[in-house]
Order: structure tokens, then C-alpha cells, then sequence
């Protein structure tokens, strides 16, 4: 044997050609085995992007595609795709002898990793100095170019006017003026896969779910999120932004890295149907997994009832009731004394994740056994 050489057998050679792609692990050491057009080809199974498994992933053409974010590389020289060539994941040579494949485990190439500017949105958090500053986030869906009146959004309207009263720094975004993909899923190719800000907003410029992800980590100390209850559950629009804002709950589990501290979450419900306790339950609790602390009495709604379908009453109602204005402002003014409370307490250094989905906590990791 050669020094610095390593031989060693990954298996036999005609059922390794039986798949076009594979993970093998040897040791701590993972390859990606390629065999296309007759010949093999290996290259290291570690992604340089986030450790994705390379040989779970696909071939397109000459270049192994990683199944986690899409980053692709040349199954046989690892070389990145055109273009960034300089990104490049090591690859190994090997052999074969009486019918089986072996495989050096001292590299050929080394990896290389030209660095990448990091995102804007992985900035420190830090709070500028200002007033505060309550978002308001509208969920109801709606054609732009026919626009209807939204019960939801103008009591959030109402509520953002007197926050604005009270002295504080107003923003409203509408989730049906952006452009975003829907939530594709990379928590579930593995946690990891998962990142800050969400791998769609790292590889899609164009992604405008960056304007909420900004909006909630680094410019509010309150929002509102209203919403409109469709079959006794919020909005699409919202399951499709909250989709999307798993991934900063993900931090807290995968990193310890908690986005969201001394902040306030409030909500606006209205619907033609019932079902506002389930509604305001599931926005309560999915917003308190993100870190968000709330007021006392977080909500406000409103509802007809399931045998209300005179629906023109309803918009009349919500126009010309003032109980539900001044509750709208209410909700606002508690939001807005909150958030001032919170900001002028100093958030904990430390926040214990222990019961939190998979992590134990301290007292439960130390009586495991080792």
C-alpha cells in the first residue's frame, strides 16, 4: 500500500452500478458514489452549503444535485457548477480489483469554500432607539384589481390610527401585495435543512417574504396580525406567511437561537361564521413558540354566527359599530404599553429550550445515561 493511502471496499462492483446515485458512509468519512455512462464516480457526500447528504440527493447530467438546498456539483471532479467551479467539495480516487469497488480515503482535492456575503436579515439584532413600533400584518385575500371591504383589515386600520395617536411609529403590511413560495418543506429533509433567514429567501432574491422576516425580527416591538376566519380557521394567506415563519421557530430548536424576545403578538378576528376561540388559539399559541408575549385580553373578534348569511348586514355592522372600534383601539393602546414595558426590561441572556418539541431539559439530560 502507498503511503498516505487508505484503501478500502464500499462493495461489489455490478450491484454498485445498479443505482445512478448513493450515500455510503465509511467511518466519520461520507461519499457520494456516483455511475453514469459507464463509469463511476466519487466525490465527498458532505454539501459545502449546509452538510447536506449529497448521495441522497439526484443527478442532473454530469452534476449531483443535493437534495437539502439544490447546490450542485460534478460527480466526478466535485467542482461546483459553472460559474462557481471554486466551490468544490473533495473527491476520491478509486479502483477495482476481483470484481469489488474500493476507494482511497485520503482525498484528492481538497475542499474549498469561497465565502459568501452573509444575508441581511442574519445581522445582529440589536432595537434602534425611536418610539415604539407597532406592525400590523393583514391577512385577507382578495383580487387587487376588484377590491372588497375587509372587516378584518379596517378594524386593524383602526387600531394601527391610534397606535399612531398614542405616539408610536406605524407600519402595515398586507400579505396579499407579496410575491412569496410557499413553504417547501426542507424542515421535514431534516431539521437542519431548515435555516435563518428560510432557504427559499437564501437562494430566491426576488423572495418577498423577506419584507416580513425584517419587519418582525428587527423593526416592530408589537404587531397585529388580523385576519378573516374561513371555515372555522384563519385565512390561506396566514397559513402560508406562518408556514414560511416556521423557520425562526426552528432556530430555538436546532441552534438555540431565539429571533424573537421582548416583543408583543396581538390579533383582529372576524368571520361570518363562528369558531373564533379555535382561531385565536392556534395564532396564540403558533406566536408564542416564536418568543412573542402578549397583552392582557390579545384579542379582539367578531361574528355573526353560523346562521347569519346576510352578509351586507355584516360590513354595515363592522363599519358603524363603534364597540368594536374603540375595542380595536383598545387592543392597540394594550399592545403599544406592553411593548413599552417589555422594552424598557432587559430580555434574559439566556432562555432554557428544555421540553421544547425534542430537547430535554437540563435535570431530565443530566439523569440520562451516558
Amino acid at each position: 500500500m502507498d503511503a498516505g493511502q487508505t484503501w478500502v471496499d464500499l462493495g461489489d462492483v455490478e450491484t454498485l452500478k445498479q443505482s445512478p446515485l448513493r450515500q455510503i458512509n465509511v467511518g466519520r468519512t461520507r461519499f457520494a458514489l456516483s455511475y453514469q455512462d459507464g463509469t463511476f464516480g466519487i466525490v465527498s457526500g458532505v454539501c459545502n452549503h449546509m452538510a447536506g447528504p449529497l448521495g441522497d440527493g439526484h443527478l442532473e447530467g454530469e452534476y449531483i444535485t443535493c437534495p437539502w438546498h439544490h447546490y450542485k456539483y460534478h460527480r466526478v471532479t466535485g467542482e461546483g457548477e459553472p460559474g462557481y467551479e471554486s466551490d468544490r467539495v473533495p473527491r476520491y480516487e478509486f479502483k477495482q480489483e476481483g470484481g469489488r469497488l474500493l476507494v482511497n480515503l485520503q482525498a484528492v482535492t481538497t475542499r474549498t469554500k469561497p465565502p459568501h456575503e452573509a444575508h441581511p436579515l442574519t445581522r445582529p439584532i440589536v432595537r434602534a432607539q425611536g418610539p415604539v413600533r407597532l406592525l400590523g400584518i393583514s391577512t385577507t385575500a382578495m383580487d387587487v384589481n376588484y377590491p372588497r371591504y375587509s372587516t378584518s383589515e379596517a378594524l386593524l386600520d383602526i387600531a394601527l390610527q391610534h397606535a399612531a395617536s398614542m405616539g408610536a411609529e406605524t407600519r402595515l403590511i398586507k400579505i396579499n401585495d407579496l410575491k412569496f413560495r410557499n413553504c417547501e418543506g426542507y424542515y421535514s429533509k431534516s431539521a437542519h435543512a431548515c435555516t435563518w433567514p428560510c432557504s427559499i429567501t437564501e437562494m430566491d432574491k426576488k423572495d418577498e417574504m423577506q419584507v416580513v422576516y425584517e419587519a418582525l425580527i428587527h423593526w416592530c416591538d408589537a404587531v397585529i396580525v388580523s385576519t378573516p376566519i374561513r371555515w372555522g380557521s384563519a385565512s390561506s394567506l396566514y397559513f402560508k406567511m406562518i408556514e414560511r415563519m416556521n423557520c425562526i421557530q426552528n432556530q430555538i430548536t436546532i441552534r438555540n437561537n431565539v429571533l424573537i424576545r421582548n416583543k408583543v403578538a396581538a390579533f383582529i378576528i372576524t368571520g361570518g361564521q363562528d369558531n373564533i376561540q379555535a382561531v385565536a388559539g392556534q395564532m396564540l399559541m403558533f406566536f408564542n413558540e416564536l418568543g412573542f408575549e402578549t397583552p392582557q385580553f390579545p384579542f379582539i373578534a367578531h361574528s355573526r354566527g353560523w346562521d347569519a348569511e346576510d352578509m351586507e348586514n355584516n360590513i354595515k355592522m363592522v363599519q358603524t359599530d363603534n364597540d368594536l372600534h374603540d375595542g380595536a383601539r383598545e387592543l392597540a393602546a394594550r399592545s403599544v404599553e406592553k411593548a413599552r414595558t417589555l422594552i424598557q426590561s432587559a430580555a434574559p441572556a439566556k432562555i432554557e429550550r428544555g421540553g421544547r418539541k425534542a430537547h430535554k431539559s437540563a435535570a431530565a439530560a443530566e439523569e440520562s445515561p451516558r
